[in-house]
């Protein structure tokens, strides 16, 4: 087991090096992470996930519109309710935010956060969780839909999906 931590840690750190920054601190709100390359963390985020996936002996995940529709909807809905939860304020579950969306696939799972932290402290955070790592790593996951939403505050509500 410890094997596996070996390489999980090895595999993220060599990524997170190996990728430019996705965020920077703004001087105006002392300490506060601003997201910057935005078009970029989607496909830093599938990276990351998928060398963990390959590193667990899992099949690569590619990003899907629907999935990514369906986790940007919730993290901005999070945001509106104050609170990291797995309903929307409609009442709707994640199974229904991802039927919405019109994916044919079937949903796996669901990780959320409400956090001042990047995309990989995020997913750090999610991999040291087993619910939320069993999420990342499911052997059924082909598809995965990410995404945010940064309050002006600099707070930010992280939402990733995988389907079938």
């Amino acid at each position: 087991m410890s094997r596996i931590l070996s390489i999980f840690a090895l595999c993220f750190s060599l990524i997170a090096a190996a990728c430019t920054t996705a965020t920077e601190v703004d001087s105006s709100n002392s300490g506060v992470y601003r997201i910057r390359n935005a078009d970029k963390v989607q496909f830093r985020m599938l990276d990351s996930v998928n060398a963990l996936r390959e590193a667990a002996g899992q099949p690569p995940v590619q990003l899907n519109a629907q999935l990514n529709a369906a986790a940007a909807t919730h993290s901005r809905d999070m945001s509106v309710q104050n609170r990291p939860w797995h309903f929307g304020s409609d009442g709707s579950s994640p199974l229904d935010r991802v039927a919405r969306t019109g994916f044919a696939g079937v949903l796996v799972g669901e990780a959320i956060s409400e956090t001042y932290e990047s995309e990989v402290q995020t997913l750090t955070a999610w991999m040291e969780d087993p619910t939320t790592r069993s999420v990342v790593l499911d052997s059924t996951a082909a598809n995965m839909g990410f995404f945010w939403f940064q309050e002006p505050n600099g707070k930010l509500w992280w939402t990733l999906v995988m389907g079938t």
